[in-house]
C-alpha cells in the first residue's frame, strides 16, 4: 500500500504550479488527510482514490461557484480543535510501530488500550531505534533553531561545513529515515531480523487511467451507487478539510512571504490536482505544512519550484522503490510524531480562556469529538459556534439612558431573532412603568432589518399608542428608513437626532434634564 502515497505526491506539484496562487504551498498527502481518507475508504485502495475524483469534483465545483467564503463560517477554536485531536490521534497511532506491535486497532479508545495492554510484546529492536531516531530528530531540529545567520565573510571551510550542517538540519527526516534504512540494511544482510520493515511496495509509474467506480467484493461487486453510501459523510468532509488544511497554510505563508492569495482559485487548483490525481491512482491530497516550510525556506519565487519535487518523486517511483523494503516503520513513526508534535498547539486553551471563555465550548467540542468521530467533532464545534453567534443576534447589546424619556441605543443590528428580545426590554423599561413612559429607539448602529423586524416594531408602535405612549425612533440610516417607510407603518415618526427627538416628545417635562451625558446608566444587555 505505500505505493500510494508516492502516486499521491507528484500531480499536486504539476498542477498547481499552473492553477496555484501560493508561491510556497506544496499539495501532497499529509497526516490528516491520510488519517481521514483511512478512516472512509475502509482501507481499500479502490475507495480511496475515487474519493479522490469525487473530493476533486465537489472542490472545482465550489470553486467555480465561488464558494470559498464558506470556510469563513469555521471558527478559529473549531480549527484549533480539530488539528490539535487530529495530532494526538496521528500521533499516538505510530506509538505502536516505535514499540514493534501487530493487530492493534485503529479506533482511538480501542488503540489506546491495545497498546497499553500488549505493551509487554514490545520489540527491542523496534524501541531502541524508534527512540534514537526520535532523540536524533529533535536534536536537529534544535541545532537548526540555533543555526546563526549564514555570512560570506568565513573562510570556505566554515562555509562548506555550515552549509553542510544547515542542509542536515533541514532535511532531518530523510536524513534519519536513510540513516535508519542503513542500519536495517546491514541488519538483514546478515539474516538478523531485528526490525519491522516497511517491505515491498510496487515498482514502477502509475498507469494512466480512469478511477474504478465498482469494487470486488468476496460476496460479489460493489456498485458506485453502494460504494458512495459506504464512503458517507466522507464526501462532505474530507473537501472541506482539505480547502480548509490547505487554505490555512496558504494564508500563513501568504502573511508571512507579503502577498494575498484567492480563495477559489485554489480551491480549483486543489480540485483539479485531485480529479487529475485519480487517474494515476492518487488519493485525496492537500496543502503539506511541512513540505510548504521548506519551500519557504529555501527562498522559491514561484509555484514552478514544485516542478521540481514531482520530477523527484516520479525519478523515486521508476528506480529506487526497491530500497524502500529496507525503511523500518519505527523511523517513520518517528518522523510522523515530531512532524505532527507542532500541530498540537498546547498553549491554545489558555489563550481562549483569557481572551473568551466562550470560545473554549467549540474548542472542546470539536477536541473531544474528534476523537470519536472527525466529523461529529467538526460538526459539533461548528454548530457550537454558530449559536454563539446566533445567541449574540438574538441578544443585542443595548444601552439604556434615562431622561424622563427612556432612551435606548442598540448597539448592534436589528433582526429577527432579536425582535423579541427588544420587545421585552421596552415592555420592561416603559409600558410596565406607571404611567407608561415614552421610548426613543436610536438605531445608529443599526445597519440592517427584515421584515419581520419591521411588523415587530408596528406591532410595538401601535401597543404605545394604545397606552399613551410614543415610541419614537432616531439616527435611521438612508436604507433603513428606506424599508421602514416602504412598509408605511401608520404612527412611525422619526427624528435626525435623539436631541431632536426628546425635544419633540410634550413627556420630557422641565423637571428632567436633556443632558445625555449625565443622564446614562451602565449597559444593560450581555457581554462575552
Amino acid at each position: 500500500m505505500q505505493q500510494y502515497g508516492l502516486y499521491s505526491s507528484f500531480v499536486g506539484c504539476f498542477v498547481y504550479c499552473l492553477l496555484g496562487t501560493s508561491k510556497d504551498i506544496t499539495l501532497g498527502p499529509t497526516a490528516i488527510m491520510s488519517l481521514l481518507v483511512s478512516s472512509y475508504a475502509h482501507h481499500d485502495p479502490v475507495y480511496a482514490v475515487l474519493l479522490a475524483f469525487l473530493c476533486g469534483c465537489i472542490q472545482l465545483a465550489m470553486g467555480i461557484l465561488h464558494l470559498g467564503f464558506l470556510v469563513d463560517f469555521i471558527s478559529y477554536p473549531v480549527i484549533k480543535g480539530f488539528t490539535s485531536s487530529a495530532a494526538l490521534t496521528i500521533g499516538f497511532g505510530q506509538v505502536k510501530n516505535i514499540l514493534g506491535l501487530h493487530d492493534i486497532p485503529r479506533q482511538f479508545f480501542l488503540e489506546v488500550y491495545y497498546t497499553f495492554y500488549n505493551i509487554g510484546d514490545s520489540r527491542v529492536g523496534d524501541l531502541v531505534l524508534g527512540l534514537l531516531c526520535l532523540s536524533l530528530l529533535v536534536l536537529l531540529k534544535m541545532m537548526k533553531g540555533q543555526l546563526p545567520e549564514k555570512s560570506d565573510r568565513l573562510p570556505l571551510l566554515n562555509r562548506v561545513c555550515y552549509t553542510i550542517v544547515s542542509f542536515t538540519t533541514t532535511a532531518r527526516n530523510a536524513v534519519v529515515v536513510v540513516a535508519a534504512s542503513l542500519v536495517a540494511y546491514c541488519f538483514e544482510s546478515q539474516d538478523r531480523h531485528v526490525f519491522t520493515l516497511t517491505g515491498k511496495t510496487a515498482r514502477g509509474l502509475p498507469p494512466f487511467q480512469l478511477p474504478a467506480f465498482s469494487d470486488t467484493a468476496s460476496n460479489g461487486t460493489v456498485c458506485f451507487t453502494q460504494i458512495v453510501q459506504n464512503i458517507g459523510a466522507g464526501l462532505a468532509v474530507v473537501p472541506l478539510v482539505g480547502f480548509l488544511e490547505s487554505i490555512a497554510i496558504a494564508k500563513a505563508f501568504a502573511s508571512q512571504n507579503n502577498y494575498r492569495i484567492d480563495p477559489n482559485q485554489e480551491l480549483i487548483a486543489i480540485g483539479s490536482t485531485n480529479i487529475l490525481g485519480s487517474f494515476v491512482s492518487s488519493y485525496p491530497v492537500t496543502g503539506s505544512f511541512g513540505r510548504t516550510a521548506v519551500n519557504s525556506q529555501t527562498g522559491v519565487c514561484s509555484p514552478a519550484g514544485g516542478i521540481a519535487t514531482g520530477a523527484i518523486v516520479l525519478l523515486s517511483l521508476a528506480f529506487l522503490t526497491p530500497l524502500f523494503f529496507y525503511v523500518p516503520k519505527a523511523a517513520l513513526a518517528a518522523v510522523i510524531i515530531c512532524a505532527v508534535s507542532t500541530v498540537f498547539d498546547f498553549r491554545i486553551v489558555a489563550t481562549l480562556w483569557r481572551v473568551k471563555k466562550l470560545d473554549l465550548l467549540p474548542f472542546l467540542a470539536s477536541f473531544l469529538g474528534c476523537f470519536w468521530e472527525i466529523q461529529y467533532g467538526i460538526l459539533a464545534g461548528i454548530v457550537l459556534s454558530g449559536i454563539i453567534m446566533l445567541f449574540n443576534i438574538a441578544r443585542p447589546e443595548t444601552k439604556i439612558s434615562d431622561c424622563g424619556t427612556v432612551v435606548v441605543q442598540l448597539q448592534s443590528g436589528l433582526n429577527f431573532p432579536a425582535v423579541e428580545h427588544v420587545r421585552d426590554l421596552l415592555y420592561k423599561q416603559a409600558l410596565e412603568a406607571s404611567p407608561p413612559r415614552s421610548v426613543i429607539l436610536d438605531c445608529l448602529h443599526v445597519s440592517s432589518i427584515d421584515y419581520t423586524t419591521v411588523n415587530g416594531l408596528q406591532e410595538l408602535i401601535l401597543t404605545f399608542q394604545q397606552q399613551n405612549a410614543c415610541l419614537l425612533l432616531c439616527n435611521l440610516r438612508p436604507e433603513i428608513l428606506a424599508i421602514l417607510t416602504s412598509a408605511q407603518i401608520e404612527g412611525l415618526r422619526h427624528f435626525d437626532s435623539t436631541e431632536t427627538a426628546l425635544h419633540y416628545l410634550p413627556a420630557a417635562d422641565d423637571n428632567h434634564p436633556l443632558d445625555l451625558d449625565e443622564c446614562e446608566k451602565p449597559l444593560l444587555g450581555r457581554r462575552f
